[in-house]
């Protein structure tokens, strides 16, 4: 692939520990949730929303992201895989394409799994991880326009196999749709890794790139979430899982918003507005901050926050449960933020129900 974007110095506007942090959030929110739906409604429900997921990711991003990699040229099972490699890399998956034919070619996924981090691998039952494969891999062929292209799973890691690998493999007649993903254990790759040309892109890039990717995956999962489980119970799972997730990071979050040495410390209804402004502007958004609440309302030390856009589920209809799945990761940030029992978080406005911004009160417990 060539080179794209040239290396130096980061802008000097754009909060590179912010992007970090976001992405850092978002990753673990999804892996979170995948583990909340296992755990509550059961491996099949889960694979149901995975598969989702990664479809509705598939048809969104794949030919696209073909075209912006410059693979559309090249024999479709190495297209396939190379694309695999090329835009899972890029979001900080460790990966690796190993090339045998031009009608067949490999894709690693190598441990650490970043969708199944730590040991949360442990968690998720192997169904739920064919279901991403059902999602995105077996689909590939289709949306090529290609009825003899298929991928064969031969290891997968929540089977304790060593990483999730297989090919892609152009046959010489149609595969029935139940033939476009087959499992056969035990095969194994031809060789070491290939090599692709790398890009160059300077750290403002990268980090940009890995918020994008952990943030797609949210914005896929969180429809997806409501339309199977129905928007009650999907706000329900996804706010749970959003407040333990941003307890369990708190620490790391504000270690990283803390990398510059521009954080001030955790203390207070002001400081917290400050931090979720840091984030909503590393996610894209337009935020705003008023510290002394007394104009509107409050009380002299309450503080708000105003969040004119939501660049997350921008173009997406979601029910208002979606929100309040999502608006637990603010929740639990905020009980750890301080002294216990931290401070609290109250929305007064909401932007997807007609408002003109969202609006959170930021106060004492």
């Amino acid at each position: 692939m060539p080179a794209e974007g040239q290396t130096g110095s980061p802008a000097p506007d754009l909060d590179l520990p912010a992007l970090r942090a976001v992405a850092e959030l978002y990753h673990r929110y999804l892996t979170g949730i995948l583990l909340a739906l296992v755990q509550r409604h059961g491996p099949a429900r889960a694979s149901e929303v995975v598969f989702r997921t990664f479809r509705r990711q598939h048809l969104e991003k794949f030919l696209p992201g073909l075209q912006k990699l410059g693979l559309v040229d090249r024999p479709p099972a190495v297209a396939c895989a190379q694309y695999h490699y090329l835009s899972n890399a890029l979001g900080g998956v460790k990966v690796e394409w190993i090339p045998e034919t031009d009608r067949k070619s490999w894709v690693r996924y190598l441990p650490p799994r970043w969708i199944f981090d730590g040991t949360a691998v442990c968690g998720i039952p192997t169904e739920v991880s064919r279901a991403m494969l059902w999602g995105w891999h077996a689909h590939n062929g289709v949306s090529l326009g290609n009825d003899r292209l298929g991928f064969v799973c031969t290891s997968m890691t929540t089977d304790g196999g060593a990483g999730l690998v297989g090919y892609y493999v152009e046959e010489d007649r149609p595969l029935d749709p139940a033939e476009r993903l087959r499992f056969a254990p035990g095969e194994v790759p031809p060789g070491p890794a290939g090599e692709l040309p790398t890009v160059s892109w300077d750290a403002a890039r990268l980090a940009k790139v890995e918020r994008n990717y952990a943030m797609e995956y949210v914005r896929s999962i969180l429809p997806e979430l409501c339309a199977v489980l129905g928007p009650a119970d999907a706000g329900h799972v996804g706010r749970i899982a959003g407040r333990q997730v941003a307890m369990q990071y708190a620490d790391t979050v504000a270690g990283l918003l803390d990398a510059d040495g521009s954080s001030e410390p955790a203390e207070g209804p002001g400081s917290f507005a400050r931090l979720v402004a840091r984030l909503g502007g590393a996610q894209g958004d337009s935020v705003e901050v008023e510290v002394d609440g007394r104009a509107a309302g409050g009380r002299a030390e309450d503080a708000f926050v105003r969040q004119r856009t939501w660049r997350l589920m921008d173009g997406i209809a979601l029910p208002p449960e979606g929100f309040e799945a999502w608006n637990g990761l603010l929740e639990g940030l905020a009980v750890l933020h301080g002294p216990p029992p931290g401070v609290r978080v109250d929305v007064l406005e909401r932007l997807d129900l007609g408002d003109p911004f969202f609006e959170w009160r930021i106060r004492r417990r």
